[in-house]
């Protein structure tokens, strides 16, 4: 069975100098604790900014859950990263304490790029989960170094009677995947994702 590459592409969609740039990002990818699949990229014939995209998805594969999308934009002289949205795969500008720009040769870029990539994937991402009567009824991914929330959910139908009236009762408005995590508690459990350990 063929081994699938990481960031792979079809030859005739990159010019020379992006096939140069994804060949050395694939490189160092190949020595990552992430699967071929969830490495993408992008040709620049089919992004909204006509750039070559490359990315990262960051899931928990414990509970099959996409958490976060990373990725850098190129453009043969100029490369910038972020979190990327999900859609579109533009650079969220609202989440900049991930964010990198470097300017260069493709080589160096794509060296720069692997560097900011694994340093991403070094972070110490969380699972913390709060549960009641056996079943897990809010959970939220965060960074443990820093408490940032990557994406969270809570399913009101398995909360605690009392929980749910409290927080109807303090208006507090539960939507687009946010929850009021103060108000649930500490977690009944934090899970280490990926990343290095915080110290306990």
């Amino acid at each position: 069975m063929d081994e699938i590459p990481w960031f792979e592409y079809d030859e005739n969609d990159l010019d020379t100098v992006q096939r140069a740039f994804v060949d050395v990002l694939a490189e160092h990818a190949s020595s990552w604790q992430v699967d071929p699949l969830d490495t993408v990229v992008l040709p620049s014939a089919h992004t909204v900014n006509g750039q070559l995209v490359v990315y990262l998805d960051i899931g928990d594969p414990q509970r099959n859950q996409g958490v976060l999308t990373v990725g850098a934009h190129f453009d043969g002289s100029l490369v910038r990263g972020g979190e990327l949205h999900n859609q579109d795969f533009t650079i969220r500008e609202t989440a900049s304490e991930c964010s990198f720009e470097a300017a260069g040769e493709p080589t160096e870029l794509a060296n720069r790029a692997a560097e900011w990539f694994e340093a991403v994937l070094a972070r110490p991402l969380v699972r913390c989960e709060w549960h009641h009567a056996g079943k897990m009824y809010a959970v939220r991914y965060e960074y443990a170094d820093t408490g940032r929330s990557l994406c969270e959910g809570f399913e009101d139908s398995l909360a605690p009677r009392p929980l749910r009236k409290r927080l109807a009762a303090d208006s507090v408005i539960r939507g687009k995947g946010q929850i009021n995590h103060a108000g649930l508690g500490r977690p009944d459990v934090i899970a280490h994702v990926r990343g290095v350990r915080p110290d306990r």
